[in-house]
Formats: C-alpha cells, sequence, structure tokens
C-alpha cells in the first residue's frame, strides 16, 4: 500500500507543478501596434523584395549623430504604392527620392510609409534613396541592450560600435527591418574622422580622404546579409592577417584591434583557425568565403555580426575569465570566438524569419560550444561541457516566443536549447549521421531565412524520428520529462510524467548494470527484471528527470 501511496502523492505533486507552470507560461504579455508593425510582414512590406542597399552615412563622434543616405534597391512582387520603412525616435527620415521626385511620408511611431508616384509594375527593379540623420539610440548594455556604443581608449581616442539584435537594426540607418527579408548584397560606406579606422562587413573596398580632414570606408558584402548582422566599428585600429586553407580553398582572416592590444591579440586570435577548423568539420564550409572573415575588437563584449565578428572578452579564455560550464573545459577556449562564430553558420547562414525562434540561432551555437571542446580534448570532454551549463537553466517560459510581434522566447535558448540538441543526439546514437545532419541543415537552408517547423521537419526527416512531440516538449513547454518507475516482482515498470500528451521519447538506461533502450509512453509498461535486487540508472546525456516512487 506505501508504494501505491507514494505513486499517488508524486502523480498529485507533479499535477500541480505542472498546473503551475501551465499558468506561468499562459501569462498574458501585451502587445501594441508598434510591435506589430515592427515584427510582422505587413502589407507594406510584403510586395516588395529588397535586393541591395547603399548606406552611406557620416559618423560624428563629437555629438553623437550618424547622418546619411540608404539607397534601397528592390523588386515589385506584387502592384502596390505604399512602401513601409523602419527607423526609431530619436532618428529621423528627412526626405526619399525616387526617379528625381520627392515623396510623402508618414510616420507611426518607429515606422514610416512611402508613398510611391511611379507605378510599381510585377517583376520591375526600382530604387529610392532615403536620407536621415539624428543621433540613434545610445546602447545601455550592449549587446543586449543596445544601439551605438560611444567610448573612448586608454589613448583619449574614439571606440565606437554598433549592435542592435532585438531591438533592430533601424536603431540607426533605415532599412526594411524584418527578419524574413534578407538583403542580396550590400555597399557600406562610412565616413569618419580621419585619425581612425572604420570596419565594417564584407571586403573594403576603397578608402578616400576629404578636404574636411575625414576619411570615408567603403565596404562591400556580396553575400546575403540579416539586418542585424550589419554593424560599424571605428577606433584607433591595427590590423593583422591569414589565410585558413578550408574546405572551399583559402579563407582570407584579417583581426583588428586597438593598436595598444595588438600582441595579446596574436596570441589570443589563435583560436580563430581552431575555430574554423572544428565548425567547418561539424557544419561543413564556412559560409561566406567571398566576404573574408573578421574579428573586431569592440567596446562591448561581442556579437555576430556577419563576416564582422566583434569582440570584447578582454583577451582571455572562458566568458570573462570564467568557465560557464563549471567543469574546467570552458576555459580551455575564448567564449567570445568561439560562440559568436559559431552564429556564421546559426543565425548569419541559417536565420531566423520570426525572432519568436531564436533558438535556432543560439541553441545550435550555444551546442557548437561542445563540439568545439570534443573535437580537439574528446568526446567525454565535449558531453561534461554541455551538461554543466544544465545548472543555469530557469525553465521560465516557452523558448519559443510570440510570433508577429518581435517577441524572442525565454532565455533557455541557449542552456536548455543545447541539452535538447544533446539529447537528440543520444537519440540518434551514431555520431557520423549526427555530424552529417548537422551538414545538412546548412546545406539545405544555406543563405536562407528560415521557420521552426523547417528545422523541426528537417530533422525529423534527416533522423528518420518522429519528433513532434520531442520539439513540444523541449521548445514548448517548460517541464522536464520525468522517467517514472517501480520495481516489483522482478519486473521494473515505468513511464513518462511532467510531459506533453504523448511524448514518447526512448531512453538508454543502465539496468543492472546492463545498458539497453526502453521505449517509455505517458502510460505504465514494464519489463522482466529478473531479480528484486534491481537497479536503474539513467544515461546522463539525456535532459531529462527520474524518479523511484518505490522509495
Amino acid at each position: 500500500m506505501k508504494k501505491y501511496l507514494n505513486i499517488l502523492f508524486f502523480t498529485l505533486l507533479v499535477f500541480n507543478v505542472s498546473k503551475a507552470q501551465g499558468l506561468l507560461n499562459k501569462k498574458e504579455i501585451t502587445f501594441t501596434r508598434q510591435d506589430s508593425l515592427r515584427g510582422s510582414i505587413t502589407k507594406e512590406r510584403v510586395w516588395w523584395d529588397v535586393l541591395n542597399y547603399h548606406l552611406d552615412i557620416k559618423v560624428n563622434p563629437v555629438d553623437s549623430t550618424i547622418t546619411g543616405s540608404n539607397t534601397i534597391g528592390y523588386k515589385v512582387l506584387q502592384e502596390y504604392n505604399v512602401m513601409q520603412l523602419d527607423l526609431q525616435n530619436p532618428m529621423e527620415i528627412y526626405k526619399v527620392i525616387q526617379d528625381g521626385k520627392e515623396l510623402k511620408h508618414k510616420r507611426e511611431g518607429n515606422a514610416f510609409f512611402i508613398n510611391l508616384l511611379a507605378n510599381q509594375t510585377v517583376g520591375a527593379k526600382k530604387e529610392l534613396t532615403v536620407f536621415y540623420g539624428g543621433k540613434p539610440r545610445i546602447a545601455v548594455n550592449a549587446p543586449w541592450d543596445g544601439g551605438i556604443s560611444w567610448k573612448k581608449d586608454r589613448n583619449g581616442k574614439w571606440f565606437i560600435g554598433s549592435s542592435c539584435q532585438g531591438l533592430g537594426a533601424s536603431v540607426w540607418w533605415p532599412n526594411k527591418d524584418h527578419m524574413y527579408d534578407e538583403v542580396e548584397n550590400m555597399l557600406i560606406s562610412v565616413n569618419a574622422p580621419k585619425n581612425l579606422m572604420a570596419v565594417s562587413n564584407g571586403r573594403l573596398q576603397s578608402v578616400k580622404e576629404l578636404k574636411d580632414g575625414t576619411k570615408t570606408f567603403n565596404w562591400y558584402v556580396s553575400n546575403p546579409i540579416n539586418n542585424y548582422g550589419v554593424n560599424i566599428n571605428i577606433g584607433d585600429y591595427v590590423s593583422f592577417s591569414e589565410k585558413f586553407k578550408g574546405e572551399k580553398g583559402d579563407l582570407d582572416c584579417t583581426y583588428y584591434v586597438l593598436k595598444d592590444n595588438l600582441a595579446k591579440a596574436k596570441k589570443q586570435f589563435q583560436d580563430a583557425p581552431r575555430m574554423l577548423k572544428a565548425f567547418e568539420h561539424w557544419f561543413g564550409p564556412y559560409p561566406f568565403y567571398e566576404d573574408s572573415y573578421k574579428l573586431v575588437e569592440a567596446p562591448y563584449l561581442g556579437m555576430e555580426h556577419q563576416s564582422s565578428v566583434t569582440y570584447g572578452n578582454g583577451f582571455e579564455n572562458g566568458y570573462l575569465g570564467r568557465d560557464l560550464s563549471g567543469t574546467g573545459w570552458g576555459l580551455k577556449f575564448d567564449f567570445i570566438i568561439i560562440h559568436e562564430s559559431g552564429h556564421e553558420w546559426f543565425a548569419n547562414n541559417i536565420t531566423y524569419k520570426d525572432i519568436a525562434d531564436m533558438w535556432i540561432h543560439e541553441s545550435f551555437t550555444n551546442y557548437s560550444e561542445s563540439l568545439f571542446v570534443e573535437y580537439y580534448y574528446g568526446k567525454q570532454a565535449g558531453y561534461e561541457y554541455v551538461k554543466g551549463l544544465r545548472k543555469s537553466i530557469q525553465n521560465d517560459k516557452p523558448i519559443i516566443g510570440n510570433y508577429d510581434v518581435n517577441n524572442e522566447g525565454s532565455g533557455d535558448m541557449y542552456y536548455k536549447g543545447a541539452n535538447m540538441l544533446h539529447t537528440l543526439r543520444q537519440n540518434v546514437n551514431d555520431d557520423q549521421k549526427w555530424r552529417t545532419i548537422l551538414r545538412g541543415l546548412n546545406k539545405t537552408f544555406y543563405h536562407q531565412t528560415v521557420t521552426t517547423k523547417q528545422i523541426e521537419d528537417y530533422l525529423s526527416t534527416a533522423t528518420g524520428i518522429n519528433l513532434n512531440t520531442f520539439f513540444n516538449q523541449y521548445l514548448r513547454d517548460t517541464r522536464i520529462p520525468t522517467l517514472e518507475y517501480f520495481f516489483k516482482d522482478n519486473k521494473v515498470s515505468f513511464r513518462w510524467a511532467n510531459c506533453v500528451t504523448g511524448f514518447d521519447m526512448p531512453i538508454r538506461i543502465t539496468l543492472n548494470g546492463v545498458e539497453q533502450v526502453i521505449k517509455p509512453k505517458t502510460q505504465w509498461q514494464n519489463t522482466n527484471t529478473k531479480t528484486d535486487k534491481t537497479v536503474l540508472e539513467i544515461n546522463s546525456n539525456y535532459y531529462v528527470a527520474s524518479f523511484n516512487i518505490t522509495d
């Protein structure tokens, strides 16, 4: 009777915890029209496809302003004559010109609606130029609470950088600020004081000295790029270069750092080619050979700007000197170099259409840290690293956010997301197949924007496993699936509890010293143990809980 009272007590406990978490998950969040204008594919966006930008700006450190223009090339997909562009307060659009004529525009918060005069014929390729300026938002806590960071280096020279994921690139330049539509190529012209260097995405095409004592640096990006991946960095930079012999040939790698940090950077940035070697092994070729790879010192921790990864980790291993996993393995590499560069595959190559699916960027990239460790220090080391991150999982709200309102999900997309993928790897249970799956993701969705469904469907097909309930459990629910079990009459009975309906993930256990795979469902099942003296251990690489209700 005691056994069954224990079963009843634990079942009620799980029910009450699940009910409370369900209420938490359903907590209402209020969204505004501005959220919808920013986060949805409005009728003023859907009718045109952005082809190219020429962002031509002057950065004025003395008064913290940016002025200039953005010439937008686009293709007409549907006949319509109102275009939505985005630029956040307190920045202003001064005028818009198309075919030599000034167009009327109306502002609604951070969205501008441009009334076009010319016929917008389906299939036509058109362009217009937006002139703008103002004092962009100053970054409060970059890169998480971003904008423009206006700092000075130890020698009193300006040290400036942009960071805007989530907040949006429209915080400092006008564009079609929704992730679903990536520009195909881009010219970025940055005018800065002549004693400084401006570094941006892609390759430096030219530098022009002007009579007013400034220089304009022209950078060209030949691959599709997401808006928040566009960045500017201005400082008293020096550079050094090397060629990485990769899967697609020689990859140009250039490193830009403040001149006082050159010696430290030459030592610390040796992690860059190590990263490239490991990630090309796991994920396939670096996705932007044409645009090169750059590490650029920035006045904040770092960010995954495409082909221009920013760095501010103090030239030391770990995350600002700390091991996030608590295992010791996190001090074997520079966290910012490895993590932010991992985003070149998962964020810049494969990009979410809606920030609600930000897990596609962060879960795979967080998991890439353990793959880096595994590549250099062995499988056990990589496994220890990713499991060590579990202590930071909150299970506060679902990993997937709300769609169409620019809302990201829980920060668990990092550590829980990595452990979700590690759990999936256990079910694949074939290292070569797992590597093929990761490389296949980057090949199948090369330079594309994607949805969670596309990634889920790909992984279900590639693994040969129906993963519907698996992803519902880990992406859309906050509960940790719990394997309940008890022993009776030379049998062990087991089931999944604290989980979504129909959760049926197989799991490796060790029963009386013998490893085997069981296939629990949410209904009780059992298997013979041949003895009452039974010990059941769950493979620790699965992110699950267990409860022996015999005890």
